[in-house]
């Protein structure tokens, strides 16, 4: 059976990993073996509730490629964390 994603590219989208990581990103692209996203950031505890922080700090690249056995589920994201997702990756401020 075909399923097909009901996101499409540049959608903001949340993934949980199998390590237990959320991770919010602009979807790139998603094939049957991976989902790729553009400046992953990872959810983290803040002392004023949840912050995002980038998923790798060394990476040279914007995109980073999640394998999909890896992947626990995918889901757009709330809009109060999409817009300080936007605020985080682009350096404005929204209202």
């Amino acid at each position: 059976m075909l399923v097909q994603s009901t996101y499409k590219s540049n959608d903001t989208v949340s993934i949980k990993i199998t390590s237990g990581e959320e991770i919010v990103g602009r979807l790139v692209e998603e094939t049957s073996d991976y989902v790729r996203l553009k400046k992953p950031m990872m959810v983290v505890a803040a002392g004023q509730g949840i912050g995002l922080a980038p998923y790798m700090f060394t990476s040279a690249s914007e995109d980073m490629s999640f394998n999909k056995d890896l992947i626990v589920t995918m889901t757009g994201t709330v809009a109060d964390i999409n817009t300080k997702y936007l605020e985080t990756t682009t350096g404005l401020k929204l209202n």
